[in-house]
Parts: structure tokens; sequence; C-alpha cells
């Protein structure tokens, strides 16, 4: 079964690139996000993983671990590594979990039950590995993406998602569409317009469902 938002994701051991983990463990009290490509040496994920190095600064900031996992074992991942540092221009700061028996797609649903990748396998066989999961320090599920195999992922927009849920979760609130750090938020239905007002102060009502506030200071 697919996993569920608020699930507490499977924990594992792994080889990694930067040695053994137990998942769980790794996490500690931080978020994470695990992210999966379909194979080493590509070119789109050669970009995405390019893209995630560059944000090193900003995961820290948020006291976010990031780390990535495909088919391919830790040697092609340690090799790999050097041309995506290239690429980005940085250090590869985060670790690559080796999943050549498939353990850690089958536990977060990537790939089907009984999927078999032979060897000697090309991207296309492993096509359904493109999927992203952000953890908050519970270990539970808080949001999920896949996309298809020859479009790049935006980690612009994961990273504005990790903002919002860390927003969502810490204050209580939700936020609209197209939501960035420092914009209005929305207050809950749950939260009386009385309260509304002790918690905020002013808010707008655009629909008796539907008030926006600023957070806070």
């Amino acid at each position: 079964m697919a996993l569920r938002i608020n699930d507490v994701v499977p924990d594992f051991e792994a080889d990694t690139s930067q040695g053994p983990i137990r998942f769980h463990e790794w996490i500690g009290d931080n978020w994470a996000i695990l992210f999966s490509h379909p194979k080493d040496f590509t070119p789109v994920c050669t970009t995405e993983f390019g893209a995630v190095a560059r944000l090193n600064d900003e995961w820290n900031k948020r006291a976010t671990k990031v780390i990535g996992v495909s088919v391919d074992g830790v040697e092609e991942h340690k090799g790999w590594i050097k041309d995506i540092a290239s690429f980005a221009g940085c250090d590869v700061g985060f670790p690559i979990i080796a999943d050549e028996d498939l353990k850690v797609a089958k536990l977060f649903d990537m790939l089907p039950a009984d999927a078999y990748l032979p060897d000697g396998r090309t991207p296309a066989d492993s096509a359904t590995v493109r999927s992203v999961f952000i953890i908050g320090p519970d270990k539970q599920l808080k949001l999920s993406m896949t996309y298809p195999m020859n479009v790049g992922r935006n980690f612009a927009e994961v990273l504005r998602a990790l903002d919002a849920l860390q927003t969502a979760n810490g204050q209580g609130v939700a936020t609209p569409a197209d939501w960035t750090v420092g914009q209005d938020v929305i207050i809950p239905q749950s939260v009386s317009n009385e309260d509304a007002k002790t918690k905020y102060g002013e808010y707008e009502t655009v629909f008796p469902y539907l008030r926006r506030a600023k957070l806070p200071n």
C-alpha cells in the first residue's frame, strides 16, 4: 500500500556514499527529504542533484537533511558525485543510498512490488523511481510528489513546500496557493473570529471561510 500523509515512514538500514545508515536514526530530530532518481550518470538527474547540492545552506537553515537514492551501487554513486560537483560548482554534501536490491524503492512504493531490474538496466527500467518525500522530525510523511523520467524536478518548489510545511505545522495555520515566507497565511476554520483577533490582531475576511492574516512577529 502506498504511503499516506501522516504515516510513519519505513525504517531501514542501507549503504550510502557516506557509509551505512539506519534511516530513522539518521533523521534524528531533523526534517528530512528523501529523493530518488532512475540511474547514475544520466543527464536530467545530474542537473537535479546539482540543484540540491547548491541549496546546501538553505537545507541547513531549515534543520533539514537531504538524501538521494537510486538502484545503483555505492561505487557508482561515488564516481557520479564527481560529475555532480563539477556541474554544480560545489561539494555534494548529502549521501546517496545504494538500493541495488530495490528494498527502499519497494518500502516507499516507488516500484511495483514484483519489479525486477536485470543487469545492464537502462534508466527506462527504473523510470518510476523519481519521487520526493518530505518527512518531519516525528518520522511522519508530510508531503510526497512523483515526476516522470523526462521532467526535471523544481527544487525551488521543494524548498517552498518545506517552508510552508514548517510554517503550517509550527504555527497552526494553513498557507494559500503559491505562498512564500513573509506572505499572509490562512486562519484555520476551527479558530473563531474572536480568537483570531486575539492571536493575529487585524485580519482580512475574504469569505467567512477564508480569512488571511500576517503571522505575529
